[in-house]
Order: structure tokens, then C-alpha cells, then sequence
């Protein structure tokens, strides 16, 4: 099999896992793909330190931080695709059975409400120049380093403040159908 086939097959399976279910709204759609999308901006923005000065811990730190908020962010798609219906089947116990919807309610409700809050309180610090704690921010905060590197900052972060109202409505979208359909 050559590598064009197999990349042919990796898209086939890849669309087919990321499928909507029926009844998604387009609005949901729209919605569980933008997560992934606001996060983006910070981890790029993160990642541009990694090539500066710094410990190797700290390198580390913030390439592991990118990468974990970009896949906390894209279990939003698992509210709308396929893939998102039915635990794996290689989970023992659970296996190819149907999520149940509180399984997934619950825990997207309170990461939509904790994300809301948290970016909503920092950015208000933020603004205030003062970290969340209260005290002044530091020198090298982007925010006080001039104009160009606040704006980068900030065009790169504040669309953090969507994450946890984009993922509150595609919840409230999973909730709404899964009940309608009557499953548990």
C-alpha cells in the first residue's frame, strides 16, 4: 500500500469519526469547531518562548501546556461527532456502549462555567494592570512592554474569553438532543 492510500484511508476514517451526528444544529457545528480555533492564538503565542531564554523546564512546561489546552479544547467536536456517541471500545466495561448524557453534561457544564469565570477574572485583572492576586503585574508582562507587543497579546488571548461560552452552548446543544432522542 502506498503512502498516498494510506493517507487516503486516514482521511476517510478521520471525516467519518468527525461526522456530525444527525440532529446537530449548524449553529452547534459552527460552534464545537471554534473552540479548538480561539485556543489556538494563546498556544502559538506561548510556543514563541520557547525560543527564547529559559530553563529547559520551562520549555517544556509551556510546550505541554499548548498542547494540553488545544485537546481540552477539541473534546468540544466530541459533543457534535461521532466519535463523541460511544466510549471506545478498547475501554473495558464501557466499551462501545453509549456515553450517557449526564457522562458528558456534567463535566462540559462546570469547564464552560470555570473557563467563563477564570478569563473573565483575568482579563479584568489584566486591564486593572494587576495579576489575579491582586498585585502589580510585572515589567515584563506584554501588556507593559509597549503597544505592538500588548496588541500581539491581546489579539492572542482575549478570544480566550469565548471558550467557555462556545463550549456552554454546544453543551447546552448536546443536552438538548440527546434528550430529545431519549437517550440516557
Amino acid at each position: 500500500m502506498t503512502n498516498i492510500d494510506q493517507y487516503g484511508r486516514v482521511r476517510a476514517a478521520w471525516q467519518a469519526a468527525h461526522r456530525p451526528v444527525a440532529g446537530v444544529p449548524r449553529w452547534a457545528r459552527i460552534a464545537a469547531n471554534a473552540v479548538p480555533l480561539v485556543v489556538l492564538p494563546s498556544g502559538l503565542w506561548r510556543l514563541q518562548f520557547v525560543f527564547s531564554d529559559g530553563g529547559i523546564g520551562e520549555k517544556i512546561y509551556l510546550v505541554c501546556l499548548s498542547i494540553v489546552a488545544e485537546l481540552l479544547a477539541f473534546t468540544a467536536v466530541g459533543l457534535i461527532a461521532t466519535w463523541g456517541e460511544r466510549f471506545p471500545r478498547w475501554m473495558p466495561w464501557a466499551g462501545g456502549r453509549p456515553v450517557p448524557r449526564l457522562f458528558a453534561v456534567v463535566p462540559a457544564t462546570a469547564a464552560a462555567i470555570f473557563l467563563t469565570v477564570l478569563w473573565t477574572v483575568a482579563f479584568a485583572a489584566i486591564f486593572r494592570d494587576v495579576t489575579m492576586g491582586g498585585t502589580s503585574l510585572d515589567p515584563d508582562f506584554p501588556t507593559q512592554g509597549g503597544f505592538w507587543e500588548a496588541s500581539m497579546f491581546y489579539v492572542c488571548y482575549l478570544p480566550l474569553l469565548l471558550w467557555g461560552p462556545l463550549l456552554g452552548a454546544v453543551t447546552f446543544a448536546y443536552w438538548r438532543r440527546r434528550s430529545q432522542h431519549g437517550a440516557e
